[in-house]
């Protein structure tokens, strides 16, 4: 990893348990995930909005444009369903397990295993999210055949304790302040994490990128404002014929990258305006989760040596 000494992840390697790096797998990396959403059909269309959905090894992501009211149903599965309403301009209704809940914009929230119906109001967008062990939902992903067989290096999903209290609605305010370098607001439930950073504005500093790698786990970068390029470097192996070319892909909003274990990245906010990514993880980030206070709702959902 190589970050700049002022940002708060150069401290990540000194905040393990003492145990060993898991060992890495032998072989080359999968190529990684893009979906540009504008240029893929949606998985559903109306005069409300649209709706697509794609899908790393773990995670499904749904990306909703909204025009004016429009439901979105997620299938029952196993584990939580997450809605995220980046705006204050997208409201929505949530009917699970038989309980109504109205949900104001510029939240997250997450909702208890089960099948859920969601009624979005306004003008704006939605992000939805869900596991993979939820078949109909991982059939749904626009790039669901790239996933016919499974990617090497990633861990499979085995959801953490599930949160203080047991599963029930949960909403959380994004109008706080989280870190301040990176400008991180981290959350997770029992499968996944969602760290919704604070907006930036203009180019990013390119003598301060951050290019770092993960042993076992995909990286969802979910792009919903500006461009970005994405800088991806495969690790050389043994065999010649796997080796990759280096990758500076450029992505636009709306988009979504899956981005590979094992591949060096980094990701640069090159739009003029407004740059806002999301970064998604399934499961959990450990290395993040045992750094104090990066959580922001780390007492309602506790750790696998926590529960």
């Amino acid at each position: 990893m190589v970050y700049h000494a002022s940002d708060a992840r150069a401290a990540l390697r000194q905040a393990g348990d003492g145990t060993p790096a898991p060992a890495r797998a032998t072989g080359q990396a999968a190529p990684a995930e893009y979906v540009p959403f504008p240029d893929v059909p949606p998985h559903s269309t109306g005069d409300g909005g649209r709706t697509w959905f794609a899908r790393g090894q773990n995670l499904v992501v749904g990306y909703t444009e909204v025009a004016d009211e429009t439901t979105v149903a997620l299938p029952a599965g196993p584990d939580e369903h997450a809605l995220l309403l980046p705006e204050d301009t997208v409201g929505a209704v949530v009917e699970t397990g038989g309980e109504r809940t109205e949900i104001a914009g510029h939240t997250l929230t997450f909702l208890p295993p089960g099948a859920a119906e969601i009624t979005l109001r306004g003008r704006g967008r939605a992000v939805t999210l869900g596991t993979t062990r939820c078949a109909e939902l991982a059939a749904r992903a626009v790039n669901a055949d790239s996933y016919a067989t499974a990617h090497p290096h990633v861990t499979p999903l085995t959801p953490w304790p599930e949160p203080v209290g047991g599963h029930r609605v949960r909403t959380y305010r994004l109008d706080v302040p989280g870190l301040e370098n990176p400008p991180f607001r981290i959350f997770r439930c029992s499968s996944f994490m969602v760290n919704v950073p604070h907006r930036r504005s203009g180019p990013r500093d390119t003598t301060r990128l951050s290019p770092h790698t993960h042993d076992d786990f995909e990286q969802f970068s979910l792009v919903i404002d500006g461009d970005y390029t994405h800088h991806l470097r495969w690790p050389w192996t043994t065999d010649l014929s796997e080796w990759r070319e280096d990758q500076h892909l450029t992505c636009q909003a709306p988009s979504l990258t899956v981005i590979p274990p094992t591949v060096v990245h980094t990701s640069q906010g090159t739009g003029a305006g407004v740059n806002h990514l999301l970064d998604l993880f399934s499961p959990p980030r450990a290395d993040f989760s045992r750094m104090p206070g990066w959580v922001l709702n780390a007492d309602d959902y506790p750790m696998p040596d926590q529960g």
